[in-house]
């Protein structure tokens, strides 16, 4: 992984919806900021899943990543504050889903993004800036991972992994030949994963067999009080700090910043 000075901005993505992508954004970033690390998540899903599930209400997304990619307005007017000390997001609304087509008709189409973190001087105000990409290879996914030092890949222990992650590398391999030559992934972080299930033993193996120490050694359990903890606009960490969703995340931030001494070493 790169080392450019100041923050680090990382890509959480994954092509393929229902992998725990928000869920890993929000709470790998609450994990980041209660270690002091100054955290700002992107919010660059039109769903605006993380905006929700940091407790952002959609009356007050007045300012939007919308705007920010768009150019219409500077990326200090969209920050939020959120209830974690450390925690800051700018949040995304409906209006994201369009952007593609409106970024199509633009120039500099794959670097807006980019552009508006370096007007804003982000790597200087913040540690860690995670953006949350949509579940798609649009526009929007690639102006993340062209803004981006690196990719974390959230990815469901299921049948078809492999074949969306050979997808998402590919892409990341393009960006990095034509636009973004410093991208590197961050890693893999396998979720969903049901010890239960001889399935996610096996497609965890398989993806460890094809990546080898680019997969956290951290594993992500299926874990109800996770899956509860948006609807109460909380990070698990908050909602329930004891779970064991809660306390793999905290090991997966472990892991993220241990790799960063390590490098910077």
């Amino acid at each position: 992984m790169q080392t450019k000075a100041g923050a680090k901005i990382i890509a959480v993505a994954n092509q393929k919806g229902g992998v725990g992508k928000t869920t890993t954004a929000i709470n790998l970033a609450t994990a980041l900021a209660a270690v002091k690390k100054r955290v700002l998540v992107f919010d660059l899903d039109p769903q605006g899943n993380a905006s929700t599930g940091l407790g952002i209400d959609r009356n007050v997304r007045e300012i939007t990543s919308y705007d920010v990619v768009l150019g219409t307005a500077p990326l200090s007017d969209a920050v939020h504050e959120t209830q974690v000390p450390n925690l800051f997001i700018v949040p995304s609304t409906v209006d994201l889903s369009g952007a593609d087509l409106e970024l199509a008709e633009l120039p500099q189409r794959n670097f807006r993004l980019q552009q508006a973190f370096d007007k804003a001087a982000a790597r200087t105000d913040f540690d860690y800036i995670l953006i949350d990409c949509p579940p798609s290879l649009s526009l929007l996914t690639i102006n993340a991972l062209v803004a981006a030092d690196s990719v974390l890949v959230p990815l469901q222990c299921e049948f078809f992994a492999l074949e969306g992650l050979s997808l998402l590398l590919k892409t990341v391999e393009q960006v990095r030949t034509s636009l973004n030559p410093t991208l590197e992934i961050n890693g893999v972080v396998l979720t969903m994963f049901d010890k239960r299930n001889n399935l996610s033993e096996q497609v965890a193996q398989d993806v460890r067999d094809y990546l080898g120490d680019k997969v956290f050694r951290t594993v992500i359990p299926r874990n109800v009080r996770v899956s509860e903890a948006p609807s109460f606009g909380l990070p698990a960490l908050l909602y329930d700090h004891r779970c064991t969703g809660s306390v793999a995340y905290i090991a997966l931030a472990r892991e993220v910043l241990g790799r960063e001494n390590r490098i910077a070493a």
